[in-house]
């Protein structure tokens, strides 16, 4: 079995699904490794090449056949074509994202299939292997960094952009020199607390004295939205399966509540369960925080969709080794109960895309 490590098409996408330890082990397992070069990939293509990996030019991958795997992490290039390769990365298709007919169309007129990483599930329905925890973390990091900034009366430092940090220790220092002249720390609710991300996110906050109220399925239904709008931060880390009543909207939001600032980690803005539904698009590494205008004041919104990638060694490290002995299993097909229920997942949303036909 062929797999190939594309390179990501996104720019400020250094996170890889796959290490040179990790290609190493498929080699010697008895796969075919080919790595795309990448010069924002936070692992060096020498190391894969002392792996045992063939390096190739960005987009080698799209002259690849049927039967070759095609790993990567983000979406793939605008395009029409067909895709007749198997696809393992986070696709974003299945709960009617802007744009998910064109691109299962690709896949069905290639005959190729799409096994979507946020699909991975053992028996027992649980992901296999996810970066939620660090995007909880960050999300929840970013929020601090403005509301200590706007609590001091300056100008965010995140209106000058973002950029990878060099590990946690650095993002650490971010935030005490943030703390400098914020009168307080914050209050901040964290929405799906229980969750990887929530985790993360809850993690992040008690580390820098937050008073952190770690809400899940127990504390939103029935919802106290005037409990929500009495903290300064609400990071939403719920994971979506169908629509419900948003969590807060801007004309709830008025001068006598202290909501100020929303991370919204999910980030799923295009989704019809998008529980934050006043954004139609994510926030982004040159403009993270996005003013909305509330009843009478303003509160910020981030809505970064690749959060987990302002922390590459990290994340990569922890996803990586979570996902390696599952590429390990790839040649067993629909043998393996994780690979298969990818595959059920991609047949199921084919038959829907078929039913709209």
């Amino acid at each position: 079995m062929h797999v190939i490590l594309r390179d990501e098409h996104r720019g400020t996408e250094r996170r890889t699904p796959l290490l040179p330890a990790g290609a190493e082990a498929l080699v010697a397992a008895g796969y075919a490794v080919t790595v795309e070069r990448s010069a924002k990939r936070v692992a060096a293509d020498a190391d894969f090449a002392a792996a045992g990996c063939a390096l190739a030019d960005p987009g080698t991958w799209t002259a690849a056949g049927p039967g070759t795997v095609v790993l990567g992490l983000k979406e793939l290039p605008e395009g029409a074509g067909p895709l007749p390769q198997s696809h393992v990365y986070f696709a974003h298709a299945y709960k009617n994202q802007a744009g998910w007919r064109d691109l299962l169309g690709r896949f069905r007129r290639g005959g190729g299939t799409l096994m979507d990483l946020e699909y991975m599930a053992d028996a027992s329905g649980r992901r296999v292997a996810a970066f939620g925890y660090w995007a909880g973390y960050l999300g929840a990091a970013l929020a601090l960094i403005q509301w200590l900034d706007r609590a001091a009366g300056r100008a965010p430092t995140l209106d000058s952009g973002l950029a990878p940090f060099e590990d946690a220790a650095a993002l650490d220092r971010r935030i005490e020199a943030a703390r400098a002249g914020a009168p307080r720390p914050p209050r901040a609710v964290v929405i799906g607390a229980l969750g990887r991300s929530g985790s993360g996110a809850v993690a992040l906050l008690r580390k820098h004295g937050c008073d952190v109220s770690a809400w899940d399925m127990a504390e939103t239904n029935p919802l106290d939205r005037a409990a929500l709008l009495g903290h300064d931060i609400l990071v939403n880390c719920v994971l979506m399966t169908g629509a419900i009543d948003p969590f807060v909207m801007p004309d709830q939001v008025t001068a006598d509540t202290h909501l100020a600032v929303v991370a919204d980690v999910s980030c799923d803005p295009t989704s019809p369960g998008n529980p934050l539904p006043f954004y139609t698009a994510p926030t982004s590494w040159d403009a993270p925080a996005l003013a909305i205008p509330g009843a009478g004041r303003v509160f910020d919104l981030i809505a970064i969709d690749n959060l987990p990638s302002l922390l590459p060694r990290e994340s990569s490290d922890d996803f990586a080794a979570q996902l390696l002995p599952h590429l390990l299993n790839l040649r067993l097909g629909d043998d393996d109960p994780v690979w298969a229920s990818t595959r059920r997942a991609y047949a199921a949303a084919l038959d829907r895309l078929q039913g709209e036909a």
